[in-house]
């Protein structure tokens, strides 16, 4: 769900032409964190759905009960969630979604194990017959993380397309990989992007245009399909990365200029994450646990 350290995209300056967003200067950091709760309050497209308490992780089965208090939790907040698997209780997601009026994007977790992708494609169809998913992402990162090669995926993307023939099916993964396959455009249905300023050592000030060039460069090769922001966000705590640097006034900051922008400009935008979640400090070290707009025990950040 992220791409630290990947080789080629590294944020290396700005330009006069660069737009820093919303001029914060003139406000306080009392002002700013109401500013940050009266535009979570306005409403976000959507968010991703962030699974395990502390102490879980992925592979850890989830209660309905669990993902039915933190959809209560979330659900005045947006219209649309995010999931990223359909198994070990991620299959909850849509459907409890779906009972509070919500709109879903249902993803199929695929990776290198082939046996576990199949329980996963099966599971996502399932889900799509039953009528709880309104996209369905047909893996994540996959390709950045070298787990399949293109073919695999595409064969995957087909089987589902097949199956769910009135569901837009898409694939998620760094904004940029779009331009390497076109094949891979020409197959899905909606460009599912990530874009994170953070990962590429981009400062704080000049994240929202950053971000910008990444949408646009998806935009660019999506052959005219609708591209959606799947992933973005900031985080709070945990080490910098090149110029980024996590506090809670840069997360306040990037959360408030993505979210206007968005908004400004009718960009469907899936904001990372909902919820802290504290395995996540593995492969993206100390910044991993910080993410969300709540904390890990659930409470509500700078309110």
């Amino acid at each position: 769900m992220s791409y630290r350290n990947q080789e080629y995209h590294i944020y290396t300056g700005v330009n006069d032409e660069e737009q820093s967003g919303i001029n914060f200067e003139k406000y306080s950091t009392i002002e700013l964190r109401l500013l940050w709760k009266e535009r979570l309050q306005k409403g976000m497209h959507g968010i991703c759905f962030s699974m395990y308490e502390d102490g879980q992780e992925p592979g850890d089965t989830i209660t309905e009960e669990q993902v039915e208090r933190r959809m209560n939790i979330l659900k005045p907040y947006t219209k649309w969630i995010r999931s990223f698997s359909c198994i070990e209780g991620n299959e909850h997601i849509p459907r409890i979604a779906y009972k509070h009026g919500l709109k879903t994007m249902v993803g199929a977790w695929l990776g290198n194990d082939l046996e576990k992708n199949e329980e996963e494609i099966d599971a996502l169809i399932k889900l799509g017959k039953e009528g709880c998913v309104d996209i369905a992402a047909v893996g994540n990162e996959v390709l950045y993380r070298n787990e399949l090669s293109i073919e695999q995926l595409i064969a995957y993307i087909n089987r589902v397309k097949d199956a769910l023939p009135n569901v837009e099916v898409g694939y998620v993964d760094a904004y940029y990989k779009f331009s390497t396959y076109p094949e891979l455009v020409e197959v899905c249905d909606v460009i599912l992007a990530n874009c994170y300023p953070f990962w590429e050592g981009c400062p704080i000030d000049y994240s929202l245009n950053h971000m910008q060039k990444m949408f646009k460069q998806a935009s660019d090769v999506s052959q005219g399909k609708k591209v959606i922001i799947t992933e973005t966000g900031w985080p709070n705590q945990g080490d910098s990365e090149g110029g980024a640097g996590s506090s809670d006034e840069s997360a306040i900051k990037y959360f408030i200029n993505t979210q206007v922008w968005a908004s400004n400009e009718n960009i469907e935008t899936f904001y990372f994450s909902s919820f802290d979640e504290s395995w996540k400090v593995g492969d993206e070290g100390s910044v991993g646990a910080y993410w969300g707009l709540w904390d890990k025990n659930e409470n509500l950040k700078y309110s």
